[in-house]
């Protein structure tokens, strides 16, 4: 196997804000990450994409507590069989991608990604991974167009950065592909708690940036390049073509969204199989 196709390891953070998210409250579960669409918990339905992977081959999962971990037999039972590690969530999202990442030797490629990606599926997962190595890039992060998302599914709220090419969501899928890579976990932790205000995460690109934003003249290939210059690691994005990698669950309005898209998407792997016989 060369050294451009090792298989990622892959990242799942499986922390949550704690009693009072939103998500676990309409699922009346402990955990947002265990909340059931369709009878199973997301946090299952992510593994269950990665492990169906071609590009993927360890799993860690980060979080969510060991209590509730253990109270999830399919959980538990991955954990011990050594087919998933599991790790103790840290304080933030992107501190516990750091001491993830920490534990992964610095030449495997690894793909994070987050337990409320529920929609996630293998083929999202390998269009991602295989295109990321081509971009030639330390860092990628997978994104879609906001009008390709809306139009599939109106109902569907996404944050979106207008640049002069277009409006993009972010995907919650991230590959670092390089030992520099690592650099960017220091980067994720500065603009995390930014990541609802566009205008504070392109300030960190430069003031001319900034102006470029604002005069709807920055692109997606320009933003990615100031990053690269200013941070130290290039950063590159993988447009997504499948709306579904966007949508994640952030409220109890997403859990039901996505509820009905799994349904949907049941029934017309139904149909097909009766009309193939």
């Amino acid at each position: 196997m060369t050294e451009s196709h090792r298989p990622f390891t892959a990242i799942v953070l499986a922390a949550d804000r704690g009693a009072e998210d939103p998500v676990a409250g309409a699922a009346g579960v402990r955990c947002k990450s265990v909340a059931p669409i369709d009878g199973i918990p997301m946090v299952l339905r992510v593994l269950g994409a990665l492990a169906a992977s071609t590009e993927v081959d360890a799993r860690i999962l980060c979080g969510p507590h060991k209590a509730i971990v253990e109270a999830q037999p399919d959980l538990s039972a991955g954990i011990k069989s050594g087919q998933l590690r599991w790790m103790q969530h840290q304080q933030t999202p992107s501190s516990s991608a750091f001491e993830a990442l920490q534990s992964v030797p610095e030449q495997i490629p690894v793909l994070v990604t987050t337990a409320d990606h529920a929609l996630l599926n293998a083929d999202i997962v390998d269009y991602f991974c295989s295109r990321a190595r081509t971009t030639g890039s330390d860092v990628v992060a997978a994104v879609a167009r906001y009008e390709v998302v809306s139009e599939a599914y109106p109902r569907t709220q996404r944050t979106a950065i207008r640049l002069q090419d277009g409006a993009y969501c972010g995907c919650n899928l991230f590959a670092f592909l390089t030992p520099r890579a690592r650099r960017a976990a220091d980067f994720w932790r500065r603009v995390e708690s930014q990541r609802k205000n566009p205008l504070r995460v392109i300030r960190i690109l430069g003031l001319g940036a900034v102006l470029r934003y604002m005069l709807g003249k920055l692109s997606l290939s320009e933003a990615l390049g100031r990053m690269s210059n200013r941070l130290g690691f290039k950063a590159g994005a993988v447009v997504m073509p499948m709306p579904e990698a966007a949508i994640d669950v952030d409220s109890a309005a997403d859990l039901h969204l996505v509820g009905e898209i799994v349904r949907a998407q049941k029934t017309e792997v139904g149909k097909q199989r009766t009309d193939d016989k």
